[in-house]
């Protein structure tokens, strides 16, 4: 797969810690979990995926036209996502003081693929996150097309597989799920992991 499997371990980590944060795609299926049962939220994560689908083959193409325009440009491409990922584990640990609120009125009985689907795809939060966080495992003196032939689904296999466990958590465990010391526990936990993948990505580059 054109991947050292130490580098395809540490993929699989971050990317499930990344995708279990939750953000706009996960709040949505936990609402739709608590409003419906879980099996809506399920359908609501198979939306997200499609459209986390869509932004991984927007940020595949546009990545490796920045490698075959200059490899130096996607170095420091590399260095400003290492920084960027610092940053969002910082936001994440600060955020966990603000109360959780998951919007369970308004959420429609209706087109719950859909709603994922647009809800993800149109997300440009997501989109930045993903073009900054892929780069961190290419490695440039390999088939960049292959590499990104193993990324993608690996990474849609873990988008499904995590989100789909908030989906049952809600369902069947909103009280705790609602719990303000649980998420802020869960916030700052992720929050100082990204930080810590961050500070480490950054000192690899340095090394490099």
């Amino acid at each position: 797969m054109n991947m050292e499997l130490h580098v395809y371990i540490a993929f699989v980590i971050a990317t499930t810690i990344m995708i279990a944060l939750p953000g706009p795609s996960v709040l949505l299926t936990v609402a739709h979990s608590i409003s419906f049962g879980w099996k809506r939220g399920v359908v609501t994560v198979a939306g997200a995926t499609l459209g986390i689908a869509v932004q991984l083959l927007v940020a595949a193409i546009g990545l490796t036209s920045v490698l075959n325009i200059v490899t130096e440009a996607f170095e420091w491409l590399r260095w400003a996502g290492a920084l960027y990922l610092v940053y969002l584990g910082v936001k994440q640990w600060r955020s966990a003081k603000n109360p959780l609120e998951f919007d369970t009125k308004s959420v429609s009985k209706k087109n719950h693929f859909f709603q994922g689907v647009i809800v993800t795809i149109f997300n440009p939060k997501s989109l930045i996150f993903i073009a900054a966080f892929l780069p961190q495992f290419i490695n440039t003196a390999n088939p960049i097309g292959i590499q990104f032939a193993t990324i993608v689904p690996t990474f849609l296999i873990i988008t499904f597989t995590v989100t789909s466990v908030w989906a049952i958590v809600a369902g069947k465990g909103s009280k705790f799920l609602k719990s303000q010391r649980a998420y802020q526990s869960v916030s700052r936990a992720s929050g100082g992991l990204m930080i810590a993948a961050g500070m480490g990505l950054a000192a690899a580059r340095r090394g490099n």
